[in-house]
């Protein structure tokens, strides 16, 4: 991509350059221009070829006469075909809306920044805080901000200019900002804040940005820095993301631009480790049919008068209609261009086969296994290592061979074309120009490629009440391993497999009452009420609490083996020295262990790698039969105890009861006589 200069010639930016740059070039210099980027393309240069600082940014070795004669005939055709450009980027913007004080609210864009974290389908209110010095940001502040109302997150203003964006970010975010709002230093349209090249990036501050951030109009800056300075009221500022993404039904659909390439630095990293990350969520999203997604891949064309150059056809196919740069930039070593291309339009018609066959999400397989198997930094970026990779996938070969075409016939690829025409916008989309980029519903997402971000965005593109189990659940649990054992070494008999669960919990404080905030952040139950009501307070959803990781996922091979995860080999316990190293003790290797004994009659313990004595003496022996003797010998005696001793209870139980008893029968006798007497 192209990073136009800006007044203050320090920060990055992308925009529509001027008319006279809408058509972009990819240049591989030591030799002269190569390719147009489409016939309709995209207004992004390629950084190290800018039109504006092509004097600063390219180092390139005096040329010949023929070559100077090359380079003048593609200025002429750049020049011819300059008119008939027609590529845009479209600048994706969030509402920043001014609550307090009364005489500046209203309704602003803000420019969402392509890093951070923007907070798709959320909103976020926030107190506005713009420091007394060192408000360009670009040095990092001595001080924790703080609103006054210490329930509010921080919202703060910097200016344009001196550093780059994404440093001014960077130190906002660690001097306590929940978001950082950048205000222009010329009247001018909207912009895209992106990050600088990796030379600047030396401690990694990039990807540890989490924060939002948005780029704000001049006019709009002004106002908010002189309200907070004049300190008479708190400047309450409302981001909403809640129309950033649009939302129309139940089925979201998404298409990821990329790139098989693993050799372009941090842009290549970035992407690849998405992909990997991010393959989990995408198959349980596709398999439920809740989602619709599309690869893609960006090509570019080799002007005519270049078609049988040595350049265009090393890094071209078709007959220099499609094409890529060379990966390594040296023509004379290593892979070319065209097996960039290859590669692209295998990956492609993978896709293709696997949605016909009914299951597109094998894709995210195929990627993640061919960047492990088949990575240039190994040496194994090659036709017969993407083919055993389709076969472990069980897709038919010949299918995607047939799909792929003749890279050497003159004729249009259908595939190719296809992507060649997608990537110039229409309507309200714009032209793909970064790569790599994420489009959610024909709206390119900003923002670095998180796992949980992007997830957060897709889920912000279903229809209200329509989101699938996934959005909604913070215990979140992705089963990679489901299908085809993640792509990882497996043991069918012994059972056993380098595939590992990814499985996230939520980090929930118990003593939290968890309610979605408008700023994203959970209140305590005291915070909650205390919110004042012209905050424009919106709780739009529960919760979901930020998610950790509690096992790490991918292929690692198990324990007993070593390797990469996707080849493990035994591990020799016993050759290693890694086990069974006590004294007498006798080791022998197994499938994924090993077996130890100890010599005569002991016994081996594993956990402490140690031998014991197996049997105990004749001493030992005789108390442990004393003592059973003397126990069962106090068993008999007390049997005998109670049955004597209850039966001689019973007895006098029984003795008394007919004492009781006998008396009434004498008596009884007795007086019989003297009835018979009374009567006669």
């Amino acid at each position: 991509m192209c990073y136009y200069p800006s007044p203050s010639g320090c920060d990055r930016w992308l925009t529509s350059p001027p008319s006279a740059l809408s058509l972009s070039l990819l240049f591989h210099f030591p030799s002269p221009p190569l390719f147009f980027h489409l016939k309709s393309s995209p207004s992004v240069l390629p950084p190290s070829l800018c039109a504006k600082a092509e004097a600063q940014q390219l180092r390139e070795p005096a040329l010949s006469s023929g070559m100077a004669g090359q380079r003048s005939l593609a200025a002429a055709l750049l020049l011819l075909l300059l008119d008939q450009a027609a590529g845009r980027f479209v600048v994706e913007k969030g509402s920043v809306s001014v609550v307090s004080p009364e005489h500046i609210r209203g309704r602003h864009d803000g420019a969402i920044a392509n890093f951070g974290v923007p907070n798709y389908g959320a909103s976020m209110v926030g107190v506005v805080v713009y420091p007394d010095s060192g408000a360009d940001g670009c040095q990092a502040f001595d001080r924790h901000f703080k609103s006054s109302d210490s329930s509010l997150p921080i919202i703060l203003v910097l200016d344009r200019g001196e550093c780059y964006f994404a440093k001014k970010v960077w130190h906002g975010q660690e001097a306590g900002a929940a978001a950082v709002l950048i205000a222009d230093n010329v009247d001018e349209p909207l912009i895209t804040m992106d990050t600088p090249e990796a030379s600047d990036n030396a401690d990694g501050y990039i990807e540890k940005i989490s924060v939002p951030s948005a780029l704000v109009t001049r006019s709009v800056g002004l106002s908010l820095k002189k309200a907070a300075h004049k300190g008479s009221e708190p400047v309450m500022v409302k981001l909403d993301w809640t129309e950033s993404m649009p939302h129309p039904d139940e089925r979201v659909e998404y298409e990821l631009w990329t790139n098989s390439n693993d050799e372009c630095g941090l842009r290549c990293d970035e992407q690849m480790a998405f992909v990997s990350n991010f393959k989990g969520h995408a198959q349980i999203l596709e398999r439920g049919s809740y989602t619709l997604f599309t690869p893609h891949y960006i090509t570019w064309f080799c002007p005519q008068p270049f078609i049988l150059s040595r350049q265009c056809k090393s890094q071209c196919i078709n007959h220099g209609r499609y094409c890529a740069p060379d990966p390594e930039g040296d023509f004379a070593e290593g892979y070319e261009g065209k097996d960039v291309v290859m590669e692209n339009l295998r990956q492609l018609c993978v896709h293709r086969v696997a949605n016909e066959s009914h299951r597109p999400w094998v894709w995210w397989d195929f990627v993640t296994d061919f960047h492990v198997r088949c990575s240039m930094k190994k040496k194994t970026y090659s036709k017969e290592c993407a083919e055993e990779v389709v076969k472990s996938l069980d897709l038919p070969l010949d299918k995607i061979k047939d799909c792929m075409g003749d890279p050497e016939a003159d004729v249009e690829n259908v595939v190719l074309k296809t992507e060649q025409d997608l990537q110039v916008g229409r309507g309200s989309r714009g032209d793909v120009t970064i790569l790599p980029t994420l489009v959610i519903n024909d709206v390119q997402y900003r923002g670095k490629l998180d796992r949980t971000a992007v997830l957060k965005a897709i889920c912000s593109g279903f229809k209200e009440s329509t989101e699938p189990a996934i959005c909604l659940n913070g215990d979140i649990e992705t089963n990679e391993c489901f299908e085809r054992n993640g792509g990882c070494w497996q043991d069918p008999k012994l059972n056993i497999s380098a595939c590992k669960l990814k499985k996230e919990v939520a980090d929930v404080t118990p003593s939290s009452f968890t309610v979605l905030t408008s700023y994203g952040r959970t209140l305590s139950e005291a915070e909650f009420v205390s919110v004042p009501l012209q905050m424009e307070f919106s709780m739009l959803e529960m919760a979901i609490p930020p998610a950790k990781e509690t096992e790490i996922n991918g292929c690692r091979c198990p324990s007993g083996f070593h390797g990469d995860g996707y080849h493990c080999e035994d591990i020799n316990e016993c050759k290693e020295g890694l086990a069974c190293q006590c004294d007498g003790c006798t080791c022998k290797n197994t499938w994924g262990g090993y077996d130890c004994k100890c010599k005569g009659n002991l016994l081996y313990i594993h956990g402490e790698d140690t031998c014991i004595v197996r049997s105990t003496s004749k001493f030992a022996w005789f108390f442990i039969i004393l003592a059973v003797l003397c126990l069962g010998g106090a068993a008999v005696a007390g049997f005998v105890f109670y049955k004597y001793r209850f039966r001689s209870y019973m007895d006098s139980e029984i003795m008394a009861i007919m004492s009781q008893y006998m008396p009434l029968d004498n008596r009884h006798n007795e007086a019989q006589p003297l009835r018979q007497e009374s009567s006669v």
